[in-house]
């Protein structure tokens, strides 16, 4: 047996508790509950791009329309293949998608690759990205 302490013991009771009430009842910690937060919201601090993997690496399905990656002429294709000159080939999408989220105003360098050609730096001033439901 390996000591827990207090905090980890109270939130494992609680999300027991909860995750037997129904399937509509769960217990999100602070981090969870801040991206529920941000995800429900519509808006967030980041650059604009909608991304997605495609053989272990990040490729932009497309820029959202006026913000800072559409700005800068982002295009759909594009691989993003280094974060502040952080390669970005074995991480996650929930990694990186993470360091192009940020605190709104702060600069971030991609590295860009299009259509196989020699990759190109990109340097993009985060803002307050409204994701609109309908268009």
């Amino acid at each position: 047996v390996e000591p827990v302490d207090d905090k980890t013991l109270l939130e494992n009771a609680i999300k027991g508790m909860l995750s037997n009430l129904d399937p509509h009842s769960a217990y999100l910690g602070p981090e969870d509950f801040a991206e529920l937060q941000e995800s429900t919201s519509g808006e967030f601090g980041g650059l604009g791009i909608e991304v997605g993997a495609e053989d272990g690496n990040i490729k932009v399905v497309s820029p959202i329309d006026d913000t800072p990656a559409s700005k800068a002429g982002i295009q759909a294709g594009d691989f993003i293949v280094k974060i502040n000159g952080q390669p970005t080939r074995g991480q996650t999408m929930t990694e990186a998608v993470d360091k192009m989220r940020g605190k709104i105003g702060q600069k971030i360098t991609l590295t860009l690759v299009r259509d196989g050609g020699n990759p190109f730096d990109v340097t993009l001033t985060r803002a307050t990205i409204v994701v609109k439901s309908v268009k």
